[in-house]
């Protein structure tokens, strides 16, 4: 299953904002998979057009700070986007921003951002419905306890799965996160807490590992506290990317099974990935597509429901990831649902 709504839109430029996630990532992947001939005829079976979840003030606080969700409800909005999507440097000048080029208010950027949040709780239930289901949106893994970062305003995942759990859904969850770069947020939000269990594969260096343990104020750095499972890939590591992930999973297997499993999908590990934060990651096209199909067969093996997240991935070539995975993977889902 596929949860895309076409009207909506992947990238920021409206708003100004210069930071290279493009629409491309979403329409080309959708594109390519309504031209297979395999997939054309039966795309009512597999596509969910819809987004129709609600979220409430109460989602957000389960996860977020009072503090927090009062400023991106009120005036201080702007000045969190701002700062969560880096927008101006440290001598106040604009960075990778022009409003003047914008068309919608930055505050506007707010209303996207809730929908994908409601867009990962949906996929989360249509996971556990079907066994499978990749939203065009969502793993927005760096928000913290009490700001957004990394262009996460609001982190979409702990959001989700505290919102199933409060509705006895699901009580356990494993956090897959295999996205560029390390799930700080997501480790953060949920340290301390067995029900949810995560596994980052990232840069060995690099943001926001670059970052000091302490801030100015000598307040610990969330960032580098642990996940349940860290695996940093070192440049030249690429090789052996596939094999340590395996390893990986192995141990979060002796975790217990969850009822269900979260899978950050990011492309920018890819090595065309356009964001110069994610060099020093450089898979194939070939590994990623490895890397996808292993967590893939690892969690059906298992009869783990799997929600997969978009997650990262900057420039032109994106698409070509998930393009990939996903033509591999819809055929065997239909032909599971056909049995």
């Amino acid at each position: 299953m596929i949860l895309y709504d076409p009207n909506d839109r992947m990238g920021f430029f409206e708003f100004g904002i210069q930071i290279p996630i493009l629409d491309s990532k979403v329409t080309k992947t959708f594109e390519a998979l309504v031209q297979n001939p395999e997939l054309a005829p039966q795309v009512e079976k597999w596509h969910q057009t819809q987004i129709t979840e609600n979220l409430t003030r109460g989602d957000l606080a389960r996860v977020h700070s009072r503090g927090y969700v009062d400023r991106l409800l009120a005036d201080a909005l702007e000045r969190e986007i701002i700062r969560t999507y880096e927008l101006i440097d440290d001598q106040g000048r604009y960075y990778r921003y022009n409003p003047k080029e914008a068309s919608q208010p930055l505050a506007h950027l707010f209303d996207r951002i809730l929908r994908r949040v409601a867009g990962t709780a949906q996929c989360y239930r249509l996971a556990l419905e079907t066994g499978f289901c990749f939203y065009f949106g969502g793993g927005m893994h760096h928000a913290q306890h009490d700001y957004g970062k990394g262009f996460c305003l609001l982190n979409d995942i702990v959001i989700c799965l505290r919102k199933l759990q409060a509705e006895k859904c699901i009580q356990t969850a494993w956090v897959i996160d295999v996205d560029a770069h390390k799930g700080d947020g997501t480790a953060a939000l949920t340290r301390g807490d067995d029900t949810i269990r995560t596994l980052s594969v990232h840069m060995a260096r690099g943001w926001p590992l670059d970052e000091t343990p302490v801030d100015a104020a000598g307040q610990p750095n969330p960032s580098f506290i642990p996940s349940d499972i860290d695996i940093p890939i070192a440049p030249g590591e690429e090789h052996a990317y596939n094999d340590r992930l395996l390893e990986g999973l192995g141990q979060l297997e002796g975790m217990a099974k969850p009822d269900l499993a979260v899978v950050v999908s990011g492309a920018d590990p890819y090595e065309k990935d356009e964001l110069p934060s994610t060099q020093g990651l450089r898979l194939t096209r070939a590994e990623m597509l490895a890397r996808n199909q292993l967590i893939y067969r690892f969690l059906d093996a298992r009869r783990i429901p799997q929600a997969g997240l978009m997650s990262g991935g900057y420039g032109h070539a994106a698409w070509e990831v998930y393009v990939d995975f996903l033509e591999w993977v819809l055929p065997r889902r239909l032909h599971a649902m056909g049995r």
